[in-house]
């Protein structure tokens, strides 16, 4: 009786702990490579010409783009371009997004 009793415990633990690993996986792993493949998407599609977010929170302008370096022009006079790195790029808004969105 008590190696049946032992057994079927062993059981529930076994099966709590599925449970969890499956629960961590779906709550926390597959966000992040969602997250991770869409930035990877976010990257490929950058061209020159889009407006892009900062993660600083700064709108600017793309105007050339290399390896893993891209320069950003800043604000309405056109004199402010800082170079910076891909990773602190936020989002990208497409030209022809911007246009259908106003209509």
């Amino acid at each position: 009786m008590t190696i049946l009793a032992t057994a079927s415990s062993s059981a529930y633990l076994i099966i709590w702990i599925v449970i969890i690993v499956a629960m961590m996986y779906f709550m926390m792993i597959r966000p992040q490579k969602k997250e991770q493949s869409r930035k990877e998407t976010l990257m490929s599609s950058l061209a020159i010409g889009d407006t892009v977010l900062t993660t600083s929170g700064f709108y600017g302008t793309l105007i050339d783009i290399q390896d893993d370096m891209v320069i950003v022009e800043f604000g309405s006079n056109k004199n402010c371009r800082i170079p910076m790195q891909k990773a602190a790029i936020a989002d990208v808004e497409k030209p022809e997004n911007a246009v259908s969105s106003d209509k």
